[in-house]
């Protein structure tokens, strides 16, 4: 199938490692332009160089906080200005979750929640605000926002509390986008295997005293296929999420964290 991608231009938060990495590398092995952005220009840098390397397409990387409105501004006229204009946005800028046990009631302070959710909802909020305009100028765009199956569960209090946020935001902006021609969607990863799988999967082992096989098969023990998801399956399903073919989904959720065993989702 041809995702039509070809020329899209695409800007991606969170993309100098993990899911955003993974996500970036499958938009330009469909033929699109990329920027990512991260907080560290270092970092951002090595990652462009990886991508050039692994697909001869063109991307660029600029640094951005998206808890700061004037950052998100300045790397939206940064993208449009390297790549003439901008078609699709992916929001995978965030906090890492599920990788440490998750704060208590007791341990949560005012400081920790909003400093989490300034960054993951509010900066969701920040990069679709400057991008939508230069998507509906053009009459056509894609919003994909990564948040998490801690929306549909419980076990973090802060997890959880930003990920439905994230959800409810993303109803909302394909309710008023959707007219446009923007489509925006949010995609649910469950356990999926990154750079920091192998710290986590170390730290369990610890604790339980097994191996990185037993951790790992741990971690995975809910999900239906048994095993975590990789990052590059992520990176297929918001893929064609951000092309043309994927007209008919908008303001919905798509959970991508390997079938979770239980709940009925209807």
């Amino acid at each position: 199938m041809d995702l039509q991608l070809t020329g899209k231009r695409a800007l991606v938060t969170g993309g100098s490692k993990g899911i955003g990495l993974a996500i970036a590398r499958q938009l330009l092995a469909e033929g699109a332009q990329v920027v990512i952005a991260a907080r560290g220009q270092a970092v951002l840098d090595e990652a462009v160089q990886g991508l050039r390397a692994a697909t001869g397409g063109k991307v660029a990387g600029f640094p951005v906080d998206t808890a700061d409105d004037a950052s998100v501004q300045a790397l939206v006229a940064a993208t449009v200005g390297e790549l003439g204009g901008l078609d699709i946005l992916v929001n995978a800028a965030a906090k890492p979750g599920g990788h440490a046990p998750p704060p208590k009631l007791s341990e949560i302070t005012n400081e920790l929640f909003w400093d989490d959710v300034n960054v993951k909802v509010l900066g969701y909020l920040r990069t679709a605000r400057e991008a939508a305009p230069h998507m509906a100028a053009g009459g056509w765009g894609r919003i994909i926002n990564i948040s998490g199956l801690a929306a549909r569960s419980t076990g973090s209090t802060i997890g959880s509390v930003r990920n439905a946020a994230v959800t409810a935001l993303t109803k909302n902006l394909a309710d008023e986008l959707g007219p446009s021609g923007i489509n925006v969607t949010v995609v649910y990863p469950g356990p999926t295997r990154t750079e920091r799988t192998a710290e986590t999967v170390e730290r369990l082992s610890a604790l339980i005293g097994a191996d990185a096989a037993a951790a790992e098969q741990r971690i995975a023990a809910n999900t239906t296929i048994g095993r975590l998801v990789e990052a590059s399956e992520v990176a297929d399903i918001v893929t064609f999420l951000a092309s043309p073919r994927s007209v008919a989904i908008n303001g919905d959720a798509i959970a991508c964290g390997g079938g979770v065993r239980g709940p009925i989702f209807y």
